[in-house]
């Protein structure tokens, strides 16, 4: 039995679309809905997908959600199902035709109508408002929608169209309204953060947006993620250096480093350029992480250029890494002009291969931690340990640290979500670190 005046959203994808699902539930409920979150069991009488349409794997869980609560509509338990997002706004015509259950489709921007087409208000004053289904004490911060960049292989900028940064006023308030509600972290994210202002301002902003954060009060952490390479904005490595408050922590996709992959691919920066660039980085800012995301098997990739790959993961010795296989998307220039001639099992093998590197390269990094004391945030307790975070960890797709109840006994229950506490590491596996908590800091 479905539950009235009840609405549940599903959200797939990035943070990004997160984002603005907390907003949309932060309306809905201005109206006098209930609304629940990436609930296991749905029960409401209208349910919102948040799709994504970024690669062929995200696309075909967003297909799958859509086609189960379509299923669950003809069951007489839904009354009612919506998809917005990334996937709608790129297929929108071919969804409503191959998807009738679907009562009505919105793109990626045209959210906001979903709440007057439901019979509500949309409260414009109440616009950067929203309910945090993160932990209360972190949230994502997004600074900008769409892309400059025109890569190759991308189909963001299809979907989400030139970049459009929000101003720094608008930011710093939000930010004033997160640090209100309990937000001491902060998750900086964008399309490209390293473009930032370009379009409202002119001329790259990032270094001046995280200078302004950083001085909020109450925000103890800020970690930046989707840097681009090519016209890195150095001002930001002295932004890092001078506030003790932006983790020292960069996430920045390089995709490869052979040229003729580099060149291929519409990257705007060489192999040379690229080890410069992280040995600057390194250099300027002593002990930061670096997450990267990197890809094989795009159209002419040799087994030269692989192992150029191989031999540049080696060197960086990146602290976080993730890869993917090249799959092609219509629209983009990749799939318009090369053929997708790298077989899908070489493909496979040197994924695995590059992966298994990278594995390596963890456990060395995991295990260098081991006798040291780090500051660590926690974010909840599971069984006998408490689990946290260090600045070197972002949610979600870093390791985490498992904490033993704090000494001495009595203040066993002490810690909780949002805390800090000096933790020394006792040991480590590929994932995860292993320690006791010594002085709690807040």
């Amino acid at each position: 039995m479905n539950c009235r005046n009840t609405i549940d959203i599903i959200t797939l994808g990035c943070s990004k679309n997160l984002v603005d699902s907390e907003k949309l539930i932060h309306q809905l409920e201005l109206n006098g809905y209930k609304v629940t979150h990436d609930s296991e069991n749905p029960k409401g009488e209208i349910a919102i997908v948040n799709t994504c349409g970024f690669i062929g794997d995200a696309k075909e869980e967003s297909i799958n959600m859509i086609l189960e609560l379509a299923q669950r509509k003809q069951q007489g338990k839904l009354r009612q199902l919506i998809v917005m997002g990334c996937l709608s706004q790129r297929y929108f015509q071919e969804l409503q035709t191959e998807l009738p259950e679907v009562d009505r489709f919105y793109g990626k921007f045209d959210w906001k109508q979903i709440v007057t087409d439901l019979g509500g208000t949309y409260h414009k004053e109440a616009s950067n408002e929203r309910r945090l289904t993160t932990p209360p004490h972190y949230a994502y911060l997004k600074i900008s929608e769409g892309c400059n960049r025109q890569c190759a292989y991308c189909a963001i900028p299809i979907i989400t169209g030139k970049q459009k940064s929000r101003s720094i006023e608008d930011i710093v308030a939000e930010v004033e309204s997160l640090v209100a509600k309990g937000v001491v972290e902060l998750q900086v994210i964008a399309q490209e953060l390293t473009g930032y202002g370009t379009d409202l301002y002119g001329k790259q902003m990032i270094a001046e947006l995280i200078e302004r954060i950083a001085q909020v009060p109450g925000i103890k952490w800020i970690r930046l993620h989707y840097a681009y390479p090519a016209n890195f904005p150095m001002e930001l490595l002295q932004v890092m250096k001078r506030h003790d408050n932006v983790c020292k922590y960069l996430d920045i996709a390089l995709q490869h480093i052979s040229d003729s992959q580099l060149s291929a691919m519409r990257r705007h920066i060489t192999r040379q350029q690229t080890y410069d660039l992280i040995e600057t980085i390194r250099n300027e800012v002593p002990g930061i992480h670096l997450r990267t995301t990197l890809m094989v098997g795009f159209p002419g990739e040799t087994e030269e250029d692989f192992k150029e790959l191989l031999d540049f993961v080696k060197w960086a010795k990146f602290e976080r890494m993730g890869a993917f296989a090249y799959s092609e998307e219509e629209g983009t220039y990749g799939a318009e002009n090369y053929e997708d001639n790298v077989p899908d099992d070489v493909k496979q093998a040197r994924l695995s291969k590059l992966m298994r590197l990278q594995q390596q390269v963890s456990e060395e990094v995991q295990q260098s931690k081991v006798g040291q004391l780090l500051q660590v945030i926690i974010d909840r307790k599971e069984g006998n340990y408490f689990i946290g975070r260090t600045e070197y960890d972002s949610p979600e797709v870093d390791p985490e640290v498992l904490i033993k109840s704090p000494r001495p006994a009595p203040r066993k229950e002490s810690l909780r979500p949002g805390q800090f506490v000096q933790v020394k590491i006792e040991s480590a596996d590929e994932f995860d670190l292993y320690g006791a908590a010594l002085e709690i800091k807040n």
